[in-house]
C-alpha cells in the first residue's frame, strides 16, 4: 500500500521525531513551560492553515464520504484542538494581546504557506498525502507518549488528545483515502508531499525547542 511505503521511507526521520529533545522532555514531563507555551501558540497559528487545507480537500473531493470526512476534520482542527490550546494558554496566563504580539515563527509560516500552496495548486491526491502526516505522525507520537504519562503528568491533556481512539480512527480513514487516490494518482508527487510534510513536522518541534525567532528581528 502507498501509505505503508511512504511510512517506511520516512522511518529514520520518524525515529528522529520520537528522539527529539522536545518530545523526550514532553514524555518525561520535564519540558519547560516556556517551550511548551511557544509550541502551543505556533501550533494554533498552524492549525488555521491546516483547517483551511482540509476544507479545500472537502471542496475538491467528489466522494460524499470523503467530503464529510475532510469537513469534519477541518472543524476538529479549528474547534476541538484549538479549545485544548486555549486551555493551556489560559493556564499560562496569556491574553489575546499577548498572542497577537507573538510573531509567527519562520517554520510555522513556512509549513502553513507550503500546505496552503499545495491545497490551492496541487492535485487532490497530492493534497491528501500532504495533510496525512499531521494526522499520522501526531497519532504515532501520542501513542508513544501516553505510555509515559500518568494522571499527574503536566501535559497529559495534550498527549491524550492524540492518543485517543477517535483520533486513531481519523488516521485510519485518512490513510484509506490516500491509498485509494494513489491507485491512479501521481505516486511520485504524493510521496514527495508526504515526505516534505513529515520534514516540516520535525522542524516544527525543533523550532519550539529552540524558541525559534526571526534572525532579521534585530533590525526591525
Amino acid at each position: 500500500m502507498f501509505t505503508d511505503d511512504v511510512w517506511a521511507r520516512t522511518s529514520t526521520l520518524l525515529a528522529a521525531i520520537h528522539e527529539h529533545p522536545f518530545n523526550a522532555a514532553l514524555a518525561d514531563g520535564t519540558l519547560d513551560r516556556e517551550r511548551f507555551a511557544f509550541y502551543i501558540v505556533q501550533d494554533a497559528r498552524y492549525l488555521e492553515a491546516f483547517a483551511k487545507a482540509l476544507a479545500t480537500a472537502a471542496v475538491r473531493a467528489s466522494d460524499p464520504d470523503e467530503i464529510a470526512f475532510w469537513s469534519q476534520s477541518a472543524h476538529g482542527a479549528i474547534a476541538a484542538e484549538r479549545t485544548l490550546h486555549e486551555g493551556y494558554i489560559e493556564e499560562y496566563g496569556l491574553t489575546a494581546a499577548d498572542l497577537t504580539g507573538v510573531p509567527t515563527s519562520p517554520t510555522a509560516l513556512a509549513y502553513s504557506s507550503w500546505l496552503q500552496a499545495v491545497a490551492l495548486a496541487a492535485p487532490y491526491e497530492v493534497l491528501a498525502a500532504a495533510v496525512l502526516p499531521c494526522f499520522w505522525v501526531y497519532q504515532d507520537v501520542g501513542q508513544a507518549l501516553v505510555k509515559h504519562s500518568g494522571d499527574d503528568h503536566p501535559y497529559r491533556a495534550w498527549i491524550a488528545t492524540y492518543a485517543d481512539p477517535s483520533f486513531e480512527a481519523a488516521v485510519t480513514r485518512a490513510r484509506a483515502i490516500t491509498d485509494r487516490l494513489a491507485e491512479r494518482g501521481d505516486r511520485t508527487a504524493m510521496a514527495e508531499a508526504f515526505v516534505k510534510a513529515t520534514e516540516y513536522e520535525w522542524m516544527f518541534w525543533d523550532s519550539a525547542w529552540k524558541l525559534e525567532a526571526w534572525p532579521t528581528a534585530r533590525w526591525l
